[in-house]
């Protein structure tokens, strides 16, 4: 996000550009002096910071909100366990709602600046933030109760030991809002606060992206994107298995499992479908149905598949094959019930083999 918001600002486009500019000039150079060497662990390779899903930095004249969406519970629990007990540091999401975004900037000498891009001929509001640090290094005896800065394009906030326990306890383990008032101990004046809010749940992903299956929406839906899933070659044709969504059912009211547990069950059915459609590759492709779609359902009362393409069910010449490689593997699967009924949609790709 860092990457992307300055280059909104290197061609005065909000949020960023549509298109890549060719043989451009690289907006960041060595890594420098920056904060991230103090949050992130550069030495071993980590270059990232935990990020939870939905989870956005409001920043107002004399306020600052970091929001937390409530179905991101496990994922805040788990950026915390990893964190230092001294440091609580996350990157944040592109804030929608803002109409504007705290941007850093690389000078040629290598330094490190906060600018600012914003909406065109629309006044500064909200502003976003691409991460936020929480140190708890600050002495009652500075005279201060917090403090709060803008750090590149980060906010950093200051607290005293005591108020990062009560953050972690209280605030997060404990799922409560949590207010901490920066300024001096002895005066109100130029106060600010920095809020930490359970907002309402996240349900800003996947828009517009449909079933291949039968056209339903697959908005709001979980999905794990999969960077090294099933790929198999075959008639000089590639099947990819690519993303797979857990959907819910009326039984999961309580929400759904965490994905990582059916690991296992989606990588053998997504290789056993690509085994069976390797002999197909050239037809489907020829046939228009590059984008693939297989539904499996494990319940007690129920176990099965759905194949499709397009918004219609794959032609019967396949299924047989299917049938084969996919009736054993589901029924297999049931076994691992002990969460309650699962529906997963696993999508797949057919490409060229230009290799």
């Amino acid at each position: 996000m860092r990457l992307m918001l300055r280059l909104g600002a290197e061609y005065r486009l909000y949020p960023c550009p549509l298109f890549s500019v060719r043989f451009r000039k690289p907006l960041f150079g060595e890594t420098g002096h920056t904060i991230i060497n103090v949050l992130a662990d550069f030495r071993n390779y980590q270059y990232t910071l935990p990020v939870v899903q939905g989870l956005v930095v409001d920043m107002e004249v004399r306020k600052t909100s970091i929001k937390i969406p409530s179905n991101r519970y496990n994922e805040m629990m788990k950026a915390m366990n990893k964190s230092n007990e001294h440091v609580l540091a996350g990157g944040t999401c592109f804030n929608q709602k803002a109409d504007s975004h705290l941007v850093c900037v690389q000078n040629d000498d290598g330094n490190y600046q906060t600018q600012a891009i914003s909406i065109h001929k629309q006044p500064r509001k909200v502003t976003g933030a691409s991460f936020f640090v929480f140190s708890g290094a600050l002495k009652p005896s500075s005279g201060f109760l917090a403090k709060s800065s803008i750090v590149e394009d980060g906010v950093m906030v200051q607290i005293t030991a005591e108020s990062m326990d009560a953050l972690r306890l209280q605030a997060l383990r404990e799922m409560k809002d949590y207010t901490i008032t920066c300024g001096k101990a002895d005066s109100e004046e130029n106060q600010e606060h920095v809020y930490v809010q359970w907002v309402e749940d996240d349900k800003n992903f996947n828009k517009g992206v449909i079933s291949p299956i039968d056209g339903k929406s697959l908005e709001s839906v979980t999905s794990v994107k999969i960077s090294h899933g099933s790929e198999y070659k075959a008639n000089g044709k590639i099947i990819r298995w690519t993303e797979v969504f857990f959907l819910e059912s009326e039984e999961q009211q309580s929400g759904l499992s965490d994905p990582a547990d059916h690991s296992r069950l989606t990588e053998n059915v997504a290789k056993a479908f690509c085994l069976a459609l390797c002999p197909h590759l050239k037809l489907l492709k020829e046939d228009g149905m590059t984008r693939l779609g297989l539904r499996v359902t494990l319940d007690s009362d129920q176990v099965g598949y759905q194949a499709g393409s397009n918004g219609q069910p794959l032609p019967a010449r396949y299924t047989h094959d299917l049938d084969s490689a996919l009736v054993p593997v589901i029924h297999g699967g049931t076994c691992q019930l002990s969460e309650g009924p699962v529906t997963m949609e696993l999508i797949f790709y057919i490409l060229e083999n230009i290799s």
